[in-house]
């Protein structure tokens, strides 16, 4: 049998990934490509019978036939010029063989004499000498020319196919280059001629190259969209379990689970991922985010901090109550990423001391000393354009570069992600992407490498008429699925609901460091951050304005329950409303009021402390000493009112504690804030 041509390899492969064809059907689709030579040489016995009752006694006809035989034999030789010498020679010899054949068997007879002998040798003959050159046409062992085919269609001729694999709606062809003369650059730039001749859709055919070889790769073939149905999440993949696991978001097209992996992993080689959402309106983007987060809530040892300046509880509503913050404004997200800022070195020092290079799931166990474990952060910042815009392009980047060695994963998601709102290198330091529909290839340029959508990738064709397909570009996901389109689970509200108020024993708080340097950055942004109720909860309360219970607020006074309460009025429900004047008719309102016989002191002044007289010079001086020290302590955020009570001891006043305030805002020392009375402290180097 011989080998096939390219065009035959890539028709057979794509009908056995589309499920079509038996073992008849496979070698008929084999055989037919020698067939050609021996039905003109049946046609031609056939044809004799009829032409010789017709023209046995015709003379004419015997000089016409003679004639004919001669002039085809003619046209052969002379159309065959401009093939090599062994293809001219051959055709000439079978058309004059069967021509001069036909000729006599008209006239006398097929099997007249010597005719039927030389027939049955002779079509056979001829037949299989021409199945033995097309045989010979393609040399596996070649380096260099093939037969043309679909490789030459598609402009990439001399080009051989090496392998073929064939999987249920998936065909793979390996192929190999003509050194010297095409690159694997080449075949990237033919995939649409190819998707054309193979008649599939534009982002059915993706180029894997090979990373050893400039000259070989694997081209990929997948006929049948089989993710055109919405997938509803099958539920928790490791309930209960570490982040450390796979976060399941979603399924390619071959059936493989499409994961993330937020922290790190040394003996993986994998470092923390800090990610890029894109896509248009209507791509499905923030239906993936909240499948992503939900299954991120279902993890024991995570907490989560979440952003929308934009859309505030459209997004992210269903999951408030499983997040440890939620920022909805944009003063609230200022004072997220100053506490992610601040958290950054705090959690690398508590990470450094305990031994641990990088975050993993023992840093969230208690530790040997007995100090509490410190849970993985992810924060998850939802339409990030106008967090970017109304703060810095470069916003993200220091964070990026500096947060995944402090067990702090970034997500920034966006409808798309051009130079004019994120920096180049704020999109170096994301590293991951995660991209559904955009409108144009020059959006999609914006998330995925050129690498990328040389093989194949193609978000812009999908635009929002498919929402919930996207391509992922992550750590720890292999290079072959880069290209591979995969469909977002989808997550109902039943679902989100049933996560927040499963796993809400198993999910993690803030840890005293990282909640430390929030409350130091973000000051009452974070210490007094709404907490949302649990879905059926009617009665919430912020965690921070819990009203004290009466009795117990009474036994921090000193009462106890022996002693007689009916003088204190905590509690009493009377009001003005339930006295009518008459208690008060006998009263005169011209008598003296009596001396008082008793006195009860509670407690004593505290001695005052002794004011130290200094001067402009050196009272400026203490002011300056004094924000070094909120500095050292790891605060960002100050007010006048924390200089007072030291600037009391310096005997100066609070309009002069004002002004001072004033001149270290105009040298850049402090930073004004959107909260009034806040200001940000500016590190010397910064303000210099």
């Amino acid at each position: 049998m011989s080998q096939p041509t390219p065009e035959q390899l890539f028709e057979e492969q794509l009908r056995v990934a589309q499920g079509g064809g038996g073992v008849i059907e496979y070698l008929l689709h084999r055989v037919k490509p020698h067939l050609p030579p021996w039905l003109a040489g049946v046609g031609a016995g056939l044809v004799s019978w009829p032409a010789h009752l017709y023209w046995a006694d015709n003379a004419a006809a015997t000089a016409g036939l003679t004639l004919a035989s001669v002039a085809l034999t003619g046209v052969t030789w002379a159309a065959g010029k401009s093939t090599t010498a062994q293809r001219r020679l051959h055709s000439a010899i079978t058309v004059a063989a069967g021509t001069g054949w036909f000729t006599a068997a008209a006239i006398a007879g097929p099997d007249a004499g010597p005719l039927a002998g030389l027939y049955f040798i002779g079509a056979p003959g001829l037949a299989l000498s021409w199945n033995i050159r097309q045989i010979l046409r393609r040399n596996p062992d070649a380096t260099g020319g093939a037969d043309g085919g679909i490789w030459e269609k598609v402009g990439l001729a001399k080009t051989l196919t090496t392998s073929t694999e064939a999987a249920p709606n998936k065909a793979t062809v390996n192929y190999q280059l003509p050194r010297g003369e095409l690159t694997n650059d080449d075949v990237s730039k033919a995939l649409p001629k190819l998707a054309s001749a193979l008649d599939v859709p534009p982002n059915a055919v993706r180029h894997q190259a090979d990373p050893d070889s400039a000259s070989r790769g694997a081209i990929t073939i997948v006929p049948r969209d089989l993710l055109k149905n919405t997938l509803p999440c099958p539920g928790p993949s490791h309930p209960g379990g570490s982040i450390a696991h796979p976060i399941h978001v979603g399924i390619y097209e071959d059936g493989t689970v499409a994961v993330l992996y937020f922290p790190g992993d040394e003996e993986a080689a994998r470092n923390a991922m800090h990610l890029l959402v894109m896509g248009m309106t209507g791509s499905g983007k923030s239906e993936g985010a909240l499948t992503a987060l939900a299954e991120v809530l279902t993890r024991r040892d995570v907490i989560v901090w979440a952003s929308d300046p934009a859309k505030a509880e459209q997004t992210l509503g269903p999951l408030l109550p499983a997040l440890d913050w939620a920022a909805l404004d944009m003063a609230s997200t200022k004072a997220m990423i100053a506490a992610l800022q601040a958290a950054i070195p705090a959690r690398t020092a508590w990470l450094a001391k305990y031994g641990y290079k990088q975050w993993e799931p023992a840093c969230a166990e208690v530790q040997a000393d007995g100090s509490p474990g410190m849970p993985y952060l992810v924060a998850w910042f939802e339409e990030a354009a106008k967090t970017i815009r109304e703060t810095d392009d470069d916003v993200f980047t220091g964070i990026g570069q500096e947060a995944r060695s402090a067990g702090i994963s970034i997500v920034v998601s966006m409808q798309r992600a051009s130079g004019n709102q994120v920096s180049t290198d704020t999109r170096a330091s994301l590293g991951s992407s995660w991209t559904h529909g955009v409108r144009s290839e020059g959006d999609a340029r914006f998330a995925l490498d050129d690498e990328v959508l040389d093989m194949g990738a193609m978000p812009h064709v999908w635009k929002d008429k498919k929402p919930g397909y996207s391509y992922l570009v992550a750590n720890g996901i292999p290079e072959t699925f880069w290209a591979t389109p995969l469909r977002d689970y989808l997550s109902g509200r039943e679902y989100l609901d049933w996560v927040v108020l499963t796993f809400a024993d198993t999910r993690a708080t803030a840890d005293p460091v990282t909640a430390n340097a929030a409350a130091k950055a973000a000051g009452r942004r974070y210490t007094q951050r709404t907490r949302h109720p649990l879905p059926g909860d009617t009665n919430p309360q912020p965690e921070e304005a819990t009203m004290p219970d009466p009795a117990r607020a009474l036994a921090a006074a000193g009462f106890t329950d022996d002693q007689d309460q009916d003088d204190t009025a905590y509690g009493q429900e009377d009001t003005y409303d339930d006295y009518d004047g008459e208690d008060f008719d006998d009263i005169d309102p011209d008598q003296e009021l009596p001396h008082p016989t008793t006195l009860v002191q509670f407690a004593e002044r505290p001695p005052s402390q002794p004011k130290i007289q200094l001067s402009p010079k050196q009272a400026r001086q203490a002011m300056e000493e004094l924000l070094d020290e909120f500095e050292g302590e790891g605060r960002t955020i100050v007010r006048p009112l924390d200089f007072m009570e030291h600037c009391d001891r310096h005997g100066r006043s609070r309009s002069w504690v004002s002004s001072q305030v004033a001149a270290f805002v105009l040298a850049g020392r402090l930073a004004e804030t959107d909260e009034t009375g806040e200001y940000r402290i500016v590190r010397e180097d910064e303000a210099a």
